[in-house]
């Protein structure tokens, strides 16, 4: 069974960090990019990060940019999302996903997890 399973999620005040972790199991991901999406209430989801397979290759949504870091460990098949100076708007389900190939759009990620919540709060 292939699994995503997101962690590190919380509730914190604005201008705090969080690291997210996503670790994979039932298959290896090395060959594919990993993204972040994010969900805030009402909202509809929207793309948060990505990094290629290799890592060589990064994006970032304008609205975290310089704040998010994307990063991954093949070995560990396991994608992480730094996030510092973090704000009320970044208050979200964040999931984790797998693509074939880097992208923004959702309907590209086979693969997904369930989420973690992220609060930050004044």
């Amino acid at each position: 069974q292939v699994r995503l399973v997101e962690s590190g999620g919380g509730w914190v005040q604005a201008g705090d960090s969080l690291r997210l972790s996503c670790v994979a199991s039932g298959r290896t991901f090395s060959g594919e990019a990993m993204g972040w999406f994010r969900q805030a209430p009402g909202k509809e989801r929207e793309f948060v990060a990505v990094i290629s397979w290799s890592g060589g290759s990064i994006e970032y949504a304008d609205s975290v940019k310089g704040r998010f870091t994307i990063s991954r460990d093949n070995a560990k098949n396991a994608v992480y999302l730094q996030m510092n100076s973090l704000n009320p708007g970044d208050t979200a389900v964040y999931y984790c996903a797998a693509s074939p190939r880097s992208g923004y759009y959702d309907g590209t990620y086979d693969y997904w997890g369930q989420g973690t919540q992220v609060t930050v709060s004044f």
